[in-house]
């Protein structure tokens, strides 16, 4: 709606007087936000307010009329019709000065709707009925298109565990056959994050999480949209049943390599960056195994090449899979082996962001703490691509402790090679951009 009725006219003649202004009148205005009420409704003490900003004033835990301050007895919400039709008119009226008609507004769905479907999406989910499921999801999806606090409504009366607990229980059916009600849950269950623990559990289990996989491989690319967007979401919550559960589908670690690669989409390569950063970040003995997988998979290499023209997020979520990766001997001797990764690790120190350098930092400690017994040739080499002066600088500009301890170690190693060593000039850093 268009609100920039206050301004004056100009007139194109000098010395003109200006034309009037265009002024809301007072009992239109919201006693709150103090804007043309869209939806107007009166409290039990006879004062109207706009629906979104009354419902706003009572989430943030107040419990008075904002006007009177009296205590409320109740918080029934009247519509106020009368009010919003001379409004309406007022808005045609003024139609030829930029004024958009306000339009009848819906009326909000209650706890009892969202109740009532709900129960029938558990019971077209218990039968196994597609068509049944699907009229209540396109229901919710609908109601929650309609307005933010509709969204909100359907949130807090459980509607993510209800819609979880119905595409297991097609999942454990069968894929092939429920995909198009499968695919209209997950798209539902996009807008409902974060999952409560009930929705973890269903979305978690093994049905759910292959189907998942299933639309990773086989759907076209919205459908691959949604599920690696419910994957990032589920395995976000470190839950370790889920990333042992993930990792044993047969050919899932190359499936999201896949997407990091060919980068279809950069909502799914973030996701997939993501997903894998979960999976190899964790700090369960079990996640070692993991980790292997995905190094004998070649995806040292693949996040060395994601870093050379990545932007912000996608290189710090490959930075941290990086950093894990390092964790263990098979993927700190890929990464020796590799002669981008000095280089790659030093140029994003300072470039990107506070948590990529913190991560780019830890990678090459653990490189040079571990590759001190091949005659000093990962420092040597850090120290050509001026390792030492963006290490300087990261001391300079501050950074976590842990950050600082691994810098000020990294010198000490260091320094003893700097004699006779050639590093980049440092004009390389003249117009260095502190993104933080």
């Amino acid at each position: 709606m268009v609100l920039g009725w206050g301004r004056r006219k100009k007139s194109h003649r000098a010395g003109r007087k200006p034309e009037m202004e265009l002024v809301i009148p007072n009992h239109f205005r919201c006693p709150v936000s103090l804007d043309l009420m869209k939806d107007p409704v009166t409290l039990s003490t006879g004062i109207t307010y706009d629906r979104e900003s009354i419902e706003r004033w009572f989430e943030d835990g107040n419990y008075t009329c904002p006007v009177t301050n009296q205590i409320l007895r109740n918080f029934d919400l009247i519509p106020n019709h009368t009010l919003r039709i001379m409004i309406q008119d007022w808005c045609v009226d003024n139609k030829q000065y930029g004024v958009e008609r306000i339009p009848t507004p819906r009326i909000p769905i209650s706890p009892i709707d969202v109740s009532e479907v709900l129960l029938h999406l558990k019971a077209s989910a218990r039968r196994l009925d597609p068509y049944g499921c699907s009229e209540m999801v396109q229901k919710i999806e609908r109601w929650g298109e309609e307005s933010e606090r509709n969204k909100r409504c359907i949130l807090e009366n459980g509607a993510a565990g209800a819609l979880a607990s119905a595409f297991d229980a097609f999942a454990k059916d069968s894929v092939e056959k429920h995909v198009s009600v499968l695919e209209e849950i997950l798209s539902a269950l996009n807008w409902t994050f974060p999952l409560q623990p009930e929705a973890q559990k269903c979305l978690g289990s093994k049905a759910s999480l292959r189907c998942m996989v299933w639309f990773l491989k086989n759907q076209d690319l919205s459908g691959k949209h949604k599920a690696i967007v419910a994957l990032k979401e589920l395995l976000s919550f470190g839950d370790q049943q889920h990333l042992e559960a993930l990792a044993e589908i047969e050919g899932v670690n190359e499936l999201l390599m896949g997407f990091i690669s060919r980068r279809i989409s950069p909502t799914i390569t973030k996701a997939s960056l993501a997903v894998v950063l979960h999976m190899v970040s964790s700090s369960y003995p079990s996640n070692e195994k993991i980790k292997l997988a995905f190094i004998e998979s070649g995806l040292v290499s693949l996040v060395l090449e994601i870093l050379i023209d990545s932007e912000k997020s996608p290189s710090e979520k490959a930075l941290g899979i990086f950093d894990s990766l390092c964790t263990c001997e098979q993927g700190r001797e890929q990464a020796y082996g590799n002669a981008l990764t000095i280089p790659v690790l030093v140029k994003k120190i300072l470039r990107v962001s506070t948590i990529a350098t913190e991560f780019s930092v830890s990678a090459i400690w653990k490189l040079c703490k571990n590759g001190e017994n091949d005659e000093g040739r990962v420092l040597v080499e850090a120290l050509q691509v001026g390792a030492f002066q963006k290490l300087l600088l990261v001391l300079q500009v501050g950074c976590g402790d842990d950050t600082k301890e691994k810098a000020t170690e990294l010198l000490k190693l260091l320094n003893p090679h700097r004699a006779g060593v050639e590093c980049i000039e440092t004009a390389d850093f003249k117009n260095l951009k502190r993104s933080f």
